[in-house]
Formats: structure tokens, C-alpha cells, sequence
């Protein structure tokens, strides 16, 4: 297995070698967004040449979910390799019919380009990657049909982001009044009872204290808990940032006003008793104090990397 760890706009990439000689073929997992496409399709094949071999021996690609962060390069893979791709299992049909809706591509003011689903994988499923096998777990929360995947011989956990160092993906059926936190809780829960030495996150570095990161993440939860404004503030700034994320630069004017039109965004204001256009101006008001925004004078928002 390699391990490639990547900023914030695209997941962490993960590629497994089988086989042995003119058997030998790889898999992939989770792509990172579409616009670093160019760069994943050259991440995968250098880690294949340093391993003898070319795009072809390239058969799978498995998405922990749908997030256009973990599946935006999934079209240019397939093509660049003819790969399939495997996705969870409840979201089949919705790729195949392409439903942006469901997908949250366009609500999250997101892009991803159309890529094929080629077969499911389902909660209690398993999948041979490196030598081994990975039984696939249900882990909504940060999103509904998102699972992980356990490796019981090697004590390892693709943990996606129902686990980080610090925390978790945002809850984001929370931002629209549908249940996540209970869930969240759940998946928890369920990393916990399993054997696990080292956690893979789908962004930041491995964790190789996983108790500590999940008594982090369940402090995190419980602040939710405790003050329900905090989870709808987060999760409007992070569409936000995001999005500036993947732009780098756009007129203020049409941030606020796509930012504005999305449902997810206009649910979380709903929480904080505010119009979505006054939600996005204050969370975006907040992140030029913070430093993750910069504004120039011809009022183009811009995005910002803060020091430290």
C-alpha cells in the first residue's frame, strides 16, 4: 500500500499493489477533486512505474463516498486506465443516472465531472487490496452512505473522514434537519471496537493514536451537542472555504450569490435565524478576519493560506 497525503481540497490517495509478475495490478482508492485530476492521474502513474508498471495494470478505483473531494478525479482515471469504479453500494443507480441533487455536487457550490459506477460495496463487504483483506463498515454522519474500510490482519483503518487527528468531516444532514449526530456517535462507537493500530484519514496525516483522536473527535461532537449554533457556523464557513478552495479567485459579489442559492447553506442559516445572504456575509466576514480570505480592492475575493 502507498499512502499519499494531499492538502484539503483533494482526499488523501491510497494505491494497492496484488498479484505477482504479469498478474501484478493495482487498485485505487478516493481521487481527490476534479481539479487536481492532472495531478492524481500523475501521482497514480508514478507510483506504478516505480513498481514496473503502466496505467493499464490500473483495475480498480473504490470511493469511501461521494464527496466531489474523494471522487473528483475518478473520470480521468478511468479513462487514463479503463479502470473500474466501485462505489458505496446505495449510490449505484444515483451515479449511473448522474442525479447532481442527490450527489450535492452543485448545492456545495462544488463541481465534479461524470464518471461511471461499475459496481457497488456495501456495508460487511470485502474487498482484496494489498494482499489482503478489507471489510467494508457504514459510517454515516459527515455523510450519509460513506463507509470505511478495516484491514483486521493489518490493524488498519481507511477511515475517510468519519475520523480525523482532530476530529471529523462536517455533519452535514445536521445542516439540512436530518440526523447525523446520532450517527456520527455510531461510527465512533464502531472504530472503536475494532482492532485498530494506525488510522488513514481522508485528509491530514496518519493517526497512530487512534483512542486519543477518538476521544478528540467525540469532545468535538459533544460541543456540537452543546451549543447547536456552532455545527451550522462550521459548516457554512467550510462550504465557503472550500469552494475558494478550488476557485482561488472570484468576484464577491458572485460568491455570495451562488453561496446564497445553495439549499444546504440556506439550512444552516435557517439554524442561526439569519437569510442565507446574511449567513454568507458574516461567515465570510469571519474568514477575512481570520486571515483564510483576502478581498482586493476591485472586490474579488481571494483565497488565503494563513500563516501557521
Amino acid at each position: 500500500m502507498r499512502f499519499v497525503q494531499r492538502d484539503w481540497l483533494s482526499s488523501n490517495l491510497f494505491v494497492f499493489f496484488d498479484g505477482e509478475g504479469d498478474a501484478r495490478e493495482a487498485t485505487v482508492v478516493d481521487t481527490g477533486y476534479h481539479r487536481h485530476s492532472a495531478q492524481t492521474v500523475a501521482l497514480v502513474a508514478h507510483l506504478l512505474a516505480r513498481e514496473g508498471l503502466g496505467m493499464d495494470r490500473l483495475r480498480r478505483i473504490v470511493n469511501t463516498h461521494l464527496h466531489s473531494d474523494h471522487c473528483g478525479g475518478n473520470l480521468a482515471l478511468n479513462r487514463a486506465s479503463g479502470a473500474r469504479v466501485i462505489v458505496p453500494a446505495s449510490q449505484v443507480d444515483i451515479v449511473r443516472r448522474w442525479d447532481t441533487e442527490a450527489l450535492t455536487f452543485q448545492d456545495f457550490c462544488q463541481h465534479c465531472e461524470r464518471f461511471p459506477a461499475h459496481e457497488g460495496l456495501a456495508p460487511g463487504d470485502d474487498i482484496r487490496m494489498g494482499g489482503l483483506l478489507w471489510r467494508a463498515h457504514a459510517a454515516p454522519g459527515h455523510d450519509p452512505d460513506s463507509l470505511v474500510l478495516h484491514c483486521p490482519e493489518a490493524r488498519l483503518l481507511i477511515s475517510a473522514d468519519a475520523l480525523w487527528e482532530n476530529g471529523f468531516g462536517v455533519i452535514f444532514p445536521e445542516l439540512t434537519g436530518e440526523s447525523g449526530f446520532a450517527e456520527q456517535a455510531t461510527v465512533l462507537d464502531t472504530i472503536e471496537a475494532l482492532p485498530v493500530d494506525v488510522a488513514l484519514p481522508g485528509h491530514g496525516a496518519a493517526i497512530t493514536d487512534v483512542p486519543a483522536a477518538i476521544a478528540r473527535a467525540r469532545s468535538r461532537l459533544q460541543a456540537f451537542l452543546d451549543d447547536p449554533r456552532r455545527s451550522p457556523r462550521n459548516g457554512v464557513k467550510v462550504l465557503i472555504k472550500f469552494m475558494m478552495l478550488g476557485r482561488e479567485r472570484l468576484p464577491l459579489a458572485q460568491a455570495q450569490a451562488e453561496l446564497s442559492a445553495s439549499r444546504t447553506i440556506g439550512g444552516a442559516a435557517a439554524q442561526l435565524g439569519l437569510p442565507a445572504a446574511e449567513a454568507v456575509r458574516r461567515s465570510i466576514d469571519e474568514l477575512l478576519d481570520q486571515g483564510q480570505l483576502g478581498l482586493e480592492p476591485d472586490g474579488t475575493l481571494i483565497n488565503l493560506e494563513p500563516a501557521g
